[in-house]
């Protein structure tokens, strides 16, 4: 089993920046693809940042956000800046295919979430 541990979220101001991170543990972890997904009240879930994906950064968060990798220790990093009241959600941590920035169907584990508030 994959355990999937994220931190770094929590309340920001508008135009303000949050780092999250993600660590991958478990027996079975092989190189995954690693990405973010969010989800704000009443919408969606959208994927939002992979790495190991095609294209890393979704075009609504393109040039805000950025991901990174640590892969001595399977651990991602989301860095946003610029945030924006309309980035508010949980933002849940992910691995599976290479395609899961696309479709969560190709996500294989998720983490627990946290929480993103930004206040304007």
């Amino acid at each position: 089993q994959v355990q999937l541990v994220e931190s770094g979220g929590g309340l920001v101001q508008n135009g303000g920046s949050l780092r999250l991170s993600c660590a991958a543990s478990g027996p079975t972890f092989k190189p995954y693809a690693m990405g973010w997904f969010r989800q704000a009240p009443s919408k969606e879930r959208e994927g939002v940042a992979c790495f190991g994906c095609g294209e890393e950064i979704a075009d609504s968060v393109k040039g805000r956000f950025t991901i990174s990798s640590d892969n001595a220790k399977n651990t991602v990093f989301l860095k946003m800046n610029n945030l924006k009241p309309e980035d508010t959600g949980v933002y849940s941590c992910a691995a599976g295919s290479s395609l899961l920035l696309y479709n969560s169907a190709y996500v294989d584990y998720w983490g627990q979430g946290t929480q993103v508030t930004v206040s304007s």
